[in-house]
Order: C-alpha cells, then structure tokens, then sequence
C-alpha cells in the first residue's frame, strides 16, 4: 500500500487512457497540436481563467511564470522552505533570489503576518505555495502585493480544484502553475505542468517562453527554450480532468475517516481552513519526532508504505544554505521532524484505510 498510486490511477482510466493514445499516435501529431490546445481550452474552464499554456513540467511552468511575470536577475522572490525543492529551484532558473518566510503552524503554509518583514527594494514578487492542498492566506497576501507592487505568483501543484470561497486556486495570482507529475490530483503519466493567468500580456510571453521566442515556426521574436506539453500527455490529462471533481472528493471522504478515526490517539491531525476547499493531495499528520520514525517503521514493516513530505527544510539543505539569510525558520524547521504522511488516493478503499487505522491504535497499544 503506497502513499499515492499512479498506476491504480491509470488502471482506473485504462480504457479511456488507451483510446486516447491510440488516438494521438494513428493522427501523427505529437508536439502542440490538437490535443494540447484541447486541453489548454477545458483546463482554462475548469479553473475559470482565461488563458492555459501546457509545458513540460511544473518547475517549468513555475520558471517560465517568473520571467513572463517580470522577474529579473537578481531580484528577490519571497516564499517558503517548506515545499518541494522545484519551487526555490525555479527561482534560480530565472536567476532570481529566494527570500524565506516562515509558515503558519496550523495549515504550513506561509505566515502572511511575517511577509513585510522581509520585503526589500529588491522584491519583485511572492511566490505562494498552496501546501497539500490546502490554500495559502491569499486574500491578505493580495492586499501585501498590491501594495508594494509586488507580483503575485500561486504555486498550486498540490492543489487542483481546491478553492478559496467559490473561487478555485489559479485565478488570484498574476500568473499560476499546475504540475502534473504522476503523483499528483491530476497527473500525467509522465512528466507535465501549465500555467494559467488572466493577464493577454503574460500568456502572450508564456507561448513564446516555451518555444524558443517562435511567433511563427523558426522565427525567434524574443528569447524562449523547448518547453512543450506532449500531445500524449495532454490527451491522457483530457481523460483525468473530466474525474478530478470526483477524485478531490475521494480524497476528502477518506481524510474525514481519518480525523475521525485518529483523534484519540496523540496525533495532531490537519486543520482545515473553513474558508477554503481543501483537496488532500496528501493527508500528513504531526507526532513526536522518535515516536514519528517508530510508527514510519512500525507500518512500513506492516507493507504500509508512508513518506515524509519534507523531512529537510530547503534552507537547510546543502546547496541552498547560502540563500538563507538567517530568518527565522522556527515552525518550519520544528514540523519538518513531526510530519507524517498516511496513504491517499481516490482508488484507496475505505477497508484498506481501516487497516491503517487498526495498525495505528495497535501501535499506541
């Protein structure tokens, strides 16, 4: 029993997701053709945004978001340690410098309050991860760059379809990523990512970032690289995206068994922000650091296969220590040794989520 399932994912979708290859293969288009701009089309509805630009990965789609957005070498970009290393290294991609601010002890995602503290003549933006998939503070940290005329950037990676009232997550920044790594609510088999904005001059720059500045084919307009959705991957996430409203809520069916099933034990269990529509990409629970790494190998020896989701903080890692401007990472570097994350998928069944619990009580027997 894994943490997540890609390949139940897939066998789920099996016929429709063979079909839809098939198709793509007998048509001889694999590179932005009809698929991808499909794709982009019913993405962009899903979302509610205006415009969709499938790439080939999210830290892609985060790095490409940046320079479309403005950001300059040397600039300062504000966000957080605790998220998946693509986030900071798009940063430097651009060339760009990592600011860290602490994050929130209730939902980990970053503490709003502590954002104007770190805000300098150098910040350009702030660059908002939507953590496990719950929303950031959005709302407040909207009214932080607005008023420092900072670009707004939503890392939403671990957050398709979740919302802020009745507003879904890729609509508030000035530019928003997706990635579709296997792994996540809507994944690709593969590699896989899209950015989506409300802003004509941002798409515009968006299109030519991803295929070498071409305007027309072979005809470089500004500076741009080979960053292309694949009409395979388009036309699997085509399939997927029709069940994801059903698979977020998969994922909040079995997250509410878990909250009501281990609140007696002495976990701290996640907090759900009633503002918000929170779409468990991952279900992670806080416990002492020893009493963690016991339960990781108590279940792991029980064929309960379960992760932690980041067990060494990005500020603290080797080759980003140098941008750690001594902040302080308080929460950040406290949560890093009691995170915990328990197995979900849409195909995880209720009995199989049963199992997890028993074994845990039988742990704290």
């Amino acid at each position: 029993m894994f943490v997540s399932n890609p390949k139940a994912q897939y066998t789920s979708n099996k016929i429709n997701i063979n079909k839809a290859i098939k198709k793509v293969l007998k048509s001889g288009q694999y590179i932005l053709g009809k698929e991808v701009k499909l794709f982009e089309k019913e993405f962009s509805n899903y979302i509610g945004c205006k415009y969709s630009i499938g790439v080939s990965s999210g830290t892609e789609a985060l790095n490409i978001a940046l320079v479309a957005s403005g950001i300059l070498p040397n600039d300062e970009v504000i966000t957080v340690s605790h998220t998946a290393v693509a986030t900071v290294a798009s940063i430097l991609l651009a060339k760009a410098k990592p600011i860290f601010v602490d994050i929130d002890q209730s939902f980990y995602t970053i503490d709003s309050k502590l954002i104007e503290k770190q805000i300098t003549k150098k910040t350009k933006a702030i660059l908002v991860v939507h953590l496990y998939g719950q929303p950031a503070d959005i709302k407040n940290i909207l009214i932080i760059a607005k008023k420092y005329n900072l670009k707004l950037i939503e890392d939403c990676s671990q957050a398709h379809g979740a919302k802020i009232g009745k507003i879904k997550v890729g609509n508030f920044g000035d530019a928003s990523v997706f990635s579709f790594y296997s792994t996540k609510n809507l994944g690709a088999v593969g590699d896989g990512g899209i950015i989506t904005t409300n802003s004509s001059v941002i798409f515009k720059k968006c299109n030519l970032l991803r295929q070498y500045g071409w305007n027309k084919r072979q005809i470089s307009n500004s500076n741009g690289w080979n960053s292309r959705l694949d009409e395979l991957q388009a036309a699997i996430l085509r399939v997927k995206l029709k069940k994801l409203n059903n698979d977020n809520l998969k994922r909040r069916i079995i997250a509410k068994f878990y909250n009501q099933n281990l609140k007696i034990f002495p976990i701290i269990l996640p907090i759900i922000n009633t503002s918000s529509y929170h779409v468990f990409h991952l279900y992670v629970i806080r416990l002492k650091k020893s009493e963690r790494n016991k339960l990781k190998k108590f279940l792991e020896k029980k064929g309960i296969k379960v992760n932690i989701h980041y067990p060494i903080p990005i500020h603290k890692q080797l080759f980003y220590k140098k941008y750690d401007k001594k902040n302080k990472l308080n929460i950040t570097e406290k949560i890093s040794k009691q995170i915990l994350s328990l197995p979900i998928y849409p195909e995880l069944s209720l009995r199989k989520v049963s199992r997890i619990v028993y074994l845990i009580k039988k742990f704290y027997k």
